[in-house]
């Protein structure tokens, strides 16, 4: 049995375990505060509502009803014919339940005493306990509990999650608090002379441990002399060491995805408690085969998966009160991808910065990023360091696969250029780097790179961000030069257009961190790919389509952003590149396939493989063409000859529609579903055939996993690009038919929304390149401009 290479609390499962506060009783260890006073003056009618709704909250929501003997007793005690006698039982049945009793003064002073209820919590596992509250005040604030052995988290934004743990929390800090303020009770008090309120404690570890609970309701209402806190010793009760043993659809051990839930839906392990590699905006957790999980006794319900081309399974567990217990999980796909010679990946993760811990601690380890990897069955996972946490987290880059990776599973670590000088141009990926610190070129080599004060830095190497160039066009030729496969990231944004339809002849503001200067990148061949599924699906295309109607070759790819767009998971967003099925899996290859267009880019829910023309796959090189320089995906067709098209279509959709998905406009996320595709109240979806831009012809599949060949004819009248897609959820990479030798021009208004676009693009940009760099900026604009128009004047009607 072999556990995560962390310390144990930092992979347990920290359970949303509720039992509501123990009466206290002979044999307990800690010790037992006398009764609470009882409240005087107190209508009852307000009172038995409001703990009606206590009992409610503890017995139907939280799933941990008080005992039957205090049902009754609550029962018995509003039946009773004086109010005062009423009202006095009521409290005698609910005060056994109280961790504390506070009480507001007139001038909203707050003190609190320790109630009878025994201080017994569960490792890993919520608790709930009762306060009662003497509101002498009549205060309708917010009650709060806090104590220095539950912190605060800072995310990566900077803004606090109250009670939220850290990597470089002190063994003092073992504690979560959580206030239930939900439905049937209220966010603040009510304001009545007494009330109950409900209070989650979680514990992080077993034994002996002593906690400071403080009470207030707000800012300068604590009592003098720190009345307003009380320390309690606890007995914090070992969990249950739960083995879990995950096989995949071979028998093979494997690492998989679990979601665990109580009765009451409750994730475990508590999401407010997690410690890397678990991250506390996920519900899943990855475990390999032979790893533990620490939980409560109890059910759950667990659901098991290793990323999209997996099914969804779930089954009841029962874990028992004893040390240890195992626990068997077989995975299932419905699709097996590199089984086909398609391996997936996604180029775009991070392991610093938006969601993930960075203050104080700086992101998170390779370690912790390949658990994510294999849990979600990546082939390539590309973990980008960028501005956040750069200069530690680049230690990691190495120009090579990590030595974590695996034959079928492979990370590595590469750039995005984000946080730098040139991000208002649009943020960069840049794969297969040898060498991670730009490094200004000789004047010579590159002559656009450098305006008045050419030279000037001349062989010059940054060791900071902030020396870098302010415009993308030097540093997507810096990765080239040494090998790189380079592009755009979450190309979207920027280029908002209102059309749900494409391609549009709505020009888009460049106002944004995506594919803004590609428009002008692409015409100098710098540009391999622009990204596409983390951004909504008209702004990317729009884009790409149109440099495609005027000739340009640049590919797309699918990526995730992970955690700044989508925080779910990595691998949300991913491209499948094809490979020598006998061969093995190689990041240089992998990344010469983006490049090549030997791919296709999904919500990995739909599938798009195999697709060819004429026998030319897509990606590839045709037999016997002559010129020097290969170039993939290139079909020669004399005028008149037709076109035999052919691609592998499968897809998944649920038997009942999405709605909350597939009304959700375009613009929202997710970006890329399959559910957006769906056909009415059917379980098809429509594979097109794009020509230029356009869908030609459609033909309609079942999304039920299994996998349709799909064949479509066409003749071209022009040299034209051909694709395929599910829109929106997965789109190939263009084949170039070129009819007697002639290229590409497809569209007189895509040459005119291009060459409009450079300008647009330059009045957003100027503002923010450096004046020194403006004038060589300016010239690989006017080069841009000078081709559209070229390619303007050659091109066809529509």
């Amino acid at each position: 049995m072999h556990a995560p290479r962390r310390p144990a609390p930092a992979l347990a499962v920290f359970a949303l375990f509720a039992i509501v506060g123990v009466p206290p009783s002979g044999g307990s260890s800690s010790a037992i505060a006398d009764d609470l006073p009882l409240v005087q003056n107190v209508e009852l009618q307000p009172l038995a509502a409001q703990a009606d709704r206590v009992v409610q909250a503890l017995g139907e929501i939280l799933g941990e009803p008080i005992s039957e003997k205090d049902l009754a007793a609550l029962k018995e005690a509003k039946n009773l014919k004086k109010a005062d006698d009423a009202v006095a039982a009521i409290q005698k049945v609910l005060d056994k339940y109280c961790l504390a009793g506070v009480n507001i003064n007139p001038e909203s002073r707050v003190k609190v005493q320790p109630g009878p209820a025994k201080p017994v919590l569960m490792q890993h596992g919520w608790r709930m306990f009762v306060v009662k509250v003497h509101n002498e005040g009549g205060v309708t604030a917010q009650l709060r509990c806090l104590s220095p052995n539950a912190p605060v988290l800072r995310f990566g934004s900077n803004q606090p999650a109250p009670n939220v743990p850290r990597t470089s929390d002190t063994k003092d800090q073992f504690l979560a608090i959580e206030l239930f303020e939900k439905q049937p009770l209220t966010q603040k008090l009510s304001g009545l002379p007494l009330e109950y309120r409900i209070l989650g404690l979680y514990s992080r570890d077993s034994g002996k441990r002593e906690a400071k609970l403080a009470f207030d309701v707000g800012q300068g209402t604590q009592d003098l002399g720190f009345r307003n806190e009380m320390p309690v010793l606890f007995d914090c009760r070992p969990a249950v060491s739960v083995v879990i043993d995950v096989v995949d659809h071979d028998g093979k051990p494997c690492t998989g995805a679990f979601t665990i839930r109580d009765q009451q839906g409750r994730v475990y392990p508590s999401r407010l408690r997690r410690l890397a590699p678990d991250l506390f905006f996920h519900d899943q957790v990855y475990r390999a085969s032979g790893e533990s999980i620490l939980l409560p006794p109890g059910k759950y319900t667990v659901a098991y998966t290793r990323g999209p081309e997996y099914t969804i399974e779930t089954r009841e567990i029962t874990v028992p009160e004893k040390e240890s217990h195992k626990e068997s999980f077989r995975l299932r796909r419905w699709i097996h991808l590199a089984e086909t010679g398609w391996f997936s990946g996604d180029h775009h993760v991070h392991a610093a910065g938006c969601k993930h811990y960075d203050v104080p601690s700086q992101g998170v380890t390779p370690d912790d990023m390949m658990r994510h990897i294999l849990g979600e069955d990546l082939n390539v996972g590309c973990v980008l360091t960028w501005g956040p946490c750069w200069y530690y987290q680049k230690e990691f880059f190495s120009g090579d696969v990590s030595k974590l990776s695996t034959s079928k599973n492979l990370m590595r670590y590469d750039v995005e250029v984000s946080g730098f000088p040139s991000q208002h141009a649009g943020h960069l990926c840049l794969l297969r780097l040898k060498e991670d610190d730009y490094e200004y070129p000789e004047p010579t080599e590159f002559d656009w790179q450098f305006g008045a004060e050419r030279g000037r830095f001349k062989g010059t190497k940054t060791e900071k961000i902030g020396e870098w160039p302010s415009w993308d066009l030097p540093i997507l030729a810096w990765g080239k030069k040494q090998g790189a496969v380079v592009g755009f990231s979450h190309s979207g944004w920027g280029l908002k257009v209102n059309a749900t339809r494409l391609p549009t002849y709505e020009m888009p503001p460049f106002d944004g961190i995506g594919a803004n200067e590609f428009v002008v990148d692409t015409v100098h061949g710098v540009c391999d790919f622009i990204s596409a599924v983390d951004t909504p699906s008209v702004w990317e295309l729009n884009i790409w389509y149109h440099t495609l109607n005027c000739g340009m070759t640049t590919r797309i790819s699918g990526e995730t952003d992970f955690p700044c767009i989508y925080g779910e998971k990595v691998g949300l967003g991913r491209a499948y590149v094809k490979l020598p099925k006998d061969g093995p899996l190689t990041y240089d290859e992998w990344v010469s396939g983006i490049k090549d267009g030997r791919s296709y880019c999904t919500d990995g829910l739909s599938h798009l493989y195999d697709f060819s023309i004429n026998g030319l796959g897509v990606g590839e090189v045709a037999p016997g063409a002559k010129r020097e320089t290969p170039r993939p995906s290139v079909l020669a067709v004399k005028s008149g000859q037709g076109l035999d098209i052919s691609v592998n279509a499968a897809a998944l959709l649920a038997q009942q529609p999405n709605e909350g998905i597939r009304n959700r406009p375009l613009e929202q996320q997710p970006y890329w579903h399959v559910e957006r595709a769906r056909i009415g109240d059917t379980r098809k979806v429509p594979v097109e055939l794009i020509v230029n831009g356009i869908a030609v012809e459609r033909q309609e599949i079942e999304a039920d996993g299994k996998v349709s060949q799909i064949k479509f004819s066409h003749t071209p009248k022009i040299s034209s690009w051909v694709a395929i897609r599910i829109f929106p959820s997965s789109h190939t990479n263009p084949i170039f038919v070129e009819v007697d030798n002639q290229p590409i021009r497809a569209s007189r208004k895509s040459a005119e929304w291009c060459l409009k676009a450079a300008d647009v693009c330059w009045e957003q940009k100027v503002k923010q390149t450096r004046p020194h760099e403006r004038e060589a900026a300016r010239a690989a604009y006017d080069v841009a401009k000078e081709a559209y128009a070229k390619i303007l004047k050659e091109a066809q009607g529509e």
